[in-house]
């Protein structure tokens, strides 16, 4: 059986951690800075975990895509779109799901479209829809073009991207208000089905802004197919060096990879500011780069100076499951919130309720002395291990969870 990428687990698995950190506050009216997402311009360590995750889905690709370009076209594409679709419709699903919501009369149904509100509806675009999307147009690339056509090809895309919105946009094309992709979601998905958190209809992972995220994980790839080419698969495997000049070529050229993109990133944000929400050509590069020398960082510590810690076994276990413990610290939440423990009246006399996490929260976390954001931290701290141990169990029954 082949063996497992041990520092690509540390890598996934850190994302994976600290997406499931970052997405379960206690509140979110009390969180530390860097755990926010940017207002709009700009970069917070928060904004690096999804790019990151993409990046981690291209670099497992690279130890994929040549058994699939043995196995020829017909196996590719069968395994490919069931994987895509999967991944898309589990996102789907998360987003609809637990499909009632609670009403005066009770559980009542969750509409695909709301018949009292129209302009709401379930959201069809989320995180794993990003995924399954940049997975899928990622693979297509990658299967039929060589490397250096890839970068010929990623890098056209990019500038593209680029002039769709200065062309396209209205104003200042890199505004909220101003960015085109906003208008093709609401042709194309409608309104109703659009996120509404910026407090109007835009969708952070709508349709345009997934063409950048593409090449996300191409540039994840690249990285991978960049370690395979350099023999560092076989001789981490077997922790034997093949060539005493073997690690410094694979760190030295990963490192300065990095640095380059990162140079490359800064200098085109001058132009075209590096931004999460509309996925920018510059945050592809930005994030790409910090991906890169984070991921070379692992290795050095994890596979060549074979470091094991209990850091680094916290983090292993989140990376072999890393899709369905997402999954599932978005469901828990959500089964939480249909479960209703009463806590006295409200002012107009009615029955005041509140969820188990909720009254963990209130009741524990947001008790502890300092600053309210302390309590909303602790609070994350302890899904997360929840999650943790949820993951430890599955890891020590050998049960991995593939889509």
């Amino acid at each position: 059986m082949q063996q497992r990428y041990y520092s690509l687990d540390i890598f996934r698995g850190a994302t994976v951690a600290l997406m499931i950190l970052v997405n379960n506050p206690g509140s979110w009216s009390h969180m530390f800075a860097p755990l926010q997402h940017a207002a709009w311009h700009g970069c917070t360590p928060t904004d690096l975990v999804f790019p990151f995750f993409l990046f981690a889905v291209g670099n497992a690709m690279a130890f994929v895509m040549p058994r699939l370009q043995e196995a020829g076209a017909a196996v590719f594409w069968k395994k490919v779109l069931k994987r895509a679709v999967l991944i898309f419709l589990i996102g789907l699903g998360l987003s609809w799901f637990p499909f009632v919501v609670w009403s005066e009369n009770g559980l009542v149904f969750k509409e695909w479209v709301n018949s009292a509100k129209p302009e709401t509806g379930v959201r069809i675009f989320g995180v794993l829809q990003r995924i399954a999307i940049a997975y899928l147009g990622a693979s297509i690339l990658a299967y039929y073009l060589r490397p250096k056509p890839l970068i010929f090809v990623s890098t056209v895309l990019l500038f593209g991207y680029w002039a769709l919105c200065a062309l396209l946009g209205q104003g200042d094309p890199y505004s909220l208000e101003g960015w085109f992709g906003t208008d093709v979601d609401k042709a194309l998905v409608g309104m109703a089905h659009m996120y509404k958190g910026e407090g109007v209809a835009f969708d952070p992972e709508g349709i345009a802004s997934t063409l950048p995220a593409i090449i996300q994980v191409v540039f994840g790839y690249l990285t991978g197919l960049f370690i395979r080419n350099h023999g560092a698969v076989s001789w981490l495997w077997k922790r034997v060096p093949e060539s005493k000049e073997l690690p410094f070529k694979l760190i030295s050229g990963l490192m300065v990879t990095g640095f380059i993109l990162l140079v490359l990133g800064w200098i085109w944000s001058l132009g075209f500011p590096i931004n999460k929400k509309i996925w920018t050509s510059s945050y592809v590069l930005y994030t790409t780069a910090l991906a890169i020398m984070t991921l070379a960082t692992v290795i050095w510590f994890t596979d060549l100076q074979h470091v094991r810690n209990g850091l680094t076994r916290f983090f292993d276990v989140f990376g072999k499951n890393p899709l369905f413990i997402f999954v599932l610290s978005g469901v828990l939440p959500r089964i939480s919130g249909l479960i209703r423990i009463p806590r006295g009246f409200n002012e107009d006399g009615y029955t005041d309720y509140t969820t188990p996490l909720a009254w963990f929260y209130k009741n524990i976390c947001a008790l502890l002395p300092g600053p309210p954001e302390l309590g909303s931290f602790f609070y994350s701290l302890c899904f997360l291990g929840l999650m943790w141990g949820i993951c430890f169990l599955l890891d020590r029954k050998k049960i991995y969870i593939k889509v």
